[in-house]
């Protein structure tokens, strides 16, 4: 009998113990909860050496491709981007003077924007270029209404010229981080 009193005057102070150190929870902070989360991503990548520049010719196109790019096709992606980067590296070690263009197209085909890219022969320094979309920088609709990109590159030198660099080539990457709202 003296166990079961002990058992039940340790159990009334544990349940007394919980009771008295818990208080009101408030979970209407939830309501305050921003969440901004950054996603980064690859866009697209160019390499092509200088035989196959040279093979396609003096003063021509020497790559052309469009690249689909669906990221805002869901409206809620669309309505909750605060801003974005895109970032452009090159780098040339051709002896070859080129043209890259890279035009945002919507999804009737209609541009929206261009970024054009002049590069000198090599050997050169990689070149890097941060574009930004959002408050102080380019529209954001650019972004949002953007389904491909349209990617030309064109030699602007003669065809025979070789680079005195053991692998001559021209690289062309780019990657964007997105910031997003969401709640």
């Amino acid at each position: 009998m003296k166990k079961l009193y002990s058992f039940t005057l340790l159990a009334v102070g544990f349940l007394f113990l919980i009771a008295s150190c818990t208080e009101e929870q408030d979970f209407s902070q939830i309501d305050d909860l921003s969440i901004t989360p950054t996603l980064a991503s690859g866009i697209f990548y160019l390499e092509s050496d200088e035989a196959t520049i040279n093979s396609a010719g003096a003063l021509t196109t020497f790559y052309f491709r469009e690249v689909n790019f669906d990221v805002f096709n869901e409206p809620y992606v669309a309505e909750h981007l605060l801003e974005g980067t895109i970032t452009y590296e090159i780098e040339n070690t051709t002896s070859k003077q080129l043209r890259i263009i890279i035009g945002f197209i919507d999804g009737a085909g209609n541009i929206l924007d261009t970024e054009i890219f002049e590069i000198d022969a090599g050997p050169s320094v990689v070149l890097t270029r941060e574009v930004f979309y959002g408050q102080g920088g380019k529209s954001l609709d650019i972004l949002t209404n953007t389904s491909s990109w349209r990617v030309s590159a064109n030699n602007l030198s003669d065809d025979t010229s070789v680079s005195s660099d053991e692998d001559p080539k021209v690289i062309f990457r780019s990657g964007a981080e997105l910031l997003f709202e969401l709640q």
